[in-house]
This record gives structure tokens, C-alpha cells and sequence, in this order.
């Protein structure tokens, strides 16, 4: 069964704002994916109901904050750097869960980040993050709750989605 992928849902306008990046950045051919903040990379795809479960125990009744805090080089790419020590402790009690799950990708420290770019040259990177780093100033972000997806050989589908606010439903 396909591996299962978390991701924390962005507020509207910064997941537009992000995703706008993301297409006119990334070369069109390899970009499957909206923009996205992964939390887990690869939980086994038979465990989804334990999954969602977990989620949905975890996760709190209001918006977590998080700030974009500059730009990462990626070397073939760049990402906007988050941090967020609410983030930081539900990604950590997720971790806990499920540790007998996770990939050594997902053992390494988690350092949460958006893409933009990605699979270009090292100068057309270099290029970029110095374009978006001229203008950038820290700006607040909010998480409105996890995502998980089926991951299907390139392009991701949406299994479920647990808000953080009741009024925002859930999967």
C-alpha cells in the first residue's frame, strides 16, 4: 500500500502565496505538488485509520502561529524557513507515536519549510533566494490543521484533513 505523507495546512492567503512562488519557480515538468509544509514524509500506508486517529488527538482547538522567519538554499532550490515552538511540540508528540513508523528521514531533526524552488541549477537557486531575500520581512503564518495525503509515485491525493478549530470541520 502507497506510504501515507502529513502536512500542516496553511492559512489561505499564505498558501496562495506560497503555491504562486512554487509554480512560477519550479520547473513545470517535475512540479506535481501544490505548495506544501511537510511534517511526516512516508507512514505506512495500511496504518491511515491509526493515522487520522492520532491526528485528530493531537491536534488543538485553535490555529497554531508560525513565522517565516528568511530563506533557505536548498542548493538545487529555496525554501521559506518556519519557526513555530507550538509546531515544534505537536510534530515532536506525533513523533513519539509513531517512532517505530518513521524513515531516518523522518528521525532527522525537524526544521518545518515551504519549497519554492526546486531541481534547477545551483545558479538559477542562487539567483532566486538573493531576489526573494531583498525583499523579504519576517511575516506570520498560520497552521489551520494536518493534511494527510496517499503519496502515488510522484503526485500526492488527499486522504483526510483534521482542523484545528471545530468550526472548521474535520475529515
Amino acid at each position: 500500500m502507497e506510504p501515507l505523507i502529513v502536512t500542516l495546512k496553511l492559512d489561505a492567503d499564505t498558501f496562495a502565496r506560497f503555491d504562486r512562488l512554487r509554480r512560477e519557480h519550479f520547473p513545470a515538468k517535475l512540479n506535481h505538488l501544490s505548495a506544501h509544509l511537510t511534517l511526516f514524509h512516508h507512514l505506512p500506508g495500511e496504518e491511515r485509520g491509526r493515522v487520522v486517529e492520532d491526528l485528530r488527538a493531537v491536534a488543538p482547538t485553535a490555529a497554531v502561529e508560525l513565522q517565516a522567519t528568511g530563506l533557505r538554499s536548498l542548493g538545487r532550490g529555496v525554501a521559506f524557513e518556519m519557526a513555530s515552538p507550538p509546531l515544534n511540540s505537536l510534530h515532536a508528540e506525533l513523533a513519539r507515536r509513531w517512532a517505530h513508523w518513521l524513515t531516518p528521514q523522518d528521525r532527522q531533526g525537524f526544521r518545518p519549510h515551504v519549497t519554492v524552488q526546486n531541481k534547477v541549477t545551483p545558479e538559477e537557486a542562487r539567483v532566486l533566494k538573493a531576489l526573494l531575500t531583498a525583499d523579504f520581512s519576517p511575516f506570520t503564518v498560520r497552521g489551520e490543521g494536518f493534511q494527510l495525503w496517499r503519496y502515488l509515485n510522484g503526485p500526492w491525493a488527499l486522504e483526510a484533513e483534521v482542523a484545528f478549530s471545530p468550526s472548521l470541520g474535520g475529515c
